[in-house]
């Protein structure tokens, strides 16, 4: 599914430069550092470019994520179309609350930094929100986590592939 939503945003982002277009992933949910990382990569766009552009574009939503998103959340569910789907959300991000409720500072800079479906610095941002911890406790294992992811991606990205061209 990632792979779909890269091609997906290079296609249609095609014409901009390659940098604005992984920043815009990076800033995109479910894709986020990940897929800007990982698109980066596919791009020929060098890791010494690619690492700050994606953690900036990945860390610009997340203080609009924790200071809005429970008054939007409040007034959607005051209507009916809306309701189902944020419950939903809720619903679905609470699922994975429970090592973060475990281990807090651990858990949350573990479930952003380790690049698994569900995971990374938006769905981060939002159960920290749903379980009341106050942003200033969560922005450092969030920040953390999103270097954890950095270092994971490009590995993944960068250092494996060029490791099998030399060998």
């Amino acid at each position: 599914m990632t792979d779909t939503l890269i091609n997906f945003f290079t296609d249609v982002l095609g014409g901009l430069p390659k940098e604005l277009i992984i920043f815009i992933i990076s800033m995109v949910p479910v894709l986020e550092l990940r897929g800007g990382i990982v698109a980066a990569s596919l791009l020929g766009v060098s890791i010494t470019k690619a690492i700050p552009i994606c953690i900036i574009g990945n860390i610009i939503p997340i203080p609009f994520i924790m200071l809005f998103i429970r008054p939007i959340f409040d007034r959607m569910k005051k209507t009916k179309l809306f309701k189902p789907l944020v419950e939903k959300i809720e619903s679905k991000s609470l699922s994975k609350s429970d090592k973060i409720k475990q281990y807090e500072f651990l858990g949350l800079l573990l479930f952003v930094g380790i690049p698994l479906p569900g995971t990374g610095a938006w769905t981060g941002s939002l159960i920290a929100v749903l379980l009341d911890i106050k942003p200033k406790k969560a922005v450092l294992p969030i920040f953390l986590g999103l270097i954890l992811a950095t270092l994971i991606m490009c590995t993944v990205s960068y250092f494996i592939p060029w490791l099998i061209k030399t060998l």
